[in-house]
């Protein structure tokens, strides 16, 4: 399993510590250090199962200063997918990506459902 944090996102550090109480093994990945590639995001987003606009974190410094929420809409899937891929900050986090599924953003309940 893996999970793409950013370590000083308190989100994420909850997530972490809920997977470690859970006993769930991880590697764990800093998304602005070492961001998701456009083939990796290709393929989460297929295996989430979620609409693209998911993995932006829509939130984030970047988000806003880039005006996303107005030029999102008139993107491609291509042009997204490549924005994603040039700046782990620009995604949704955390990301856990496991065995066939990938979850994004954290609430409990989702995984506690999918990992058990």
């Amino acid at each position: 399993m893996l999970t793409l944090c950013y370590p000083k996102c308190t989100t994420c550090k909850k997530a972490l510590a809920w997977l470690e109480a859970k006993g769930v093994a991880t590697d764990v990945r800093d998304i602005k250090l070492n961001n998701p590639t456009e083939e990796e995001l290709r393929q989460w987003h297929q295996l989430s199962g979620l609409p693209l606009k998911k993995f932006f974190n829509t939130s984030g410094l970047q988000y806003k200063a880039l005006g996303l929420k107005d030029k999102l809409p008139g993107m491609s899937e291509d042009e997204q997918f490549a924005l994603l891929a040039t700046d782990g900050m620009l995604v949704k986090r955390p990301l856990l990506v496991g065995d066939g599924f990938v979850l994004v953003g954290f609430r409990e309940a989702e995984w506690a459902e999918k990992l058990g």
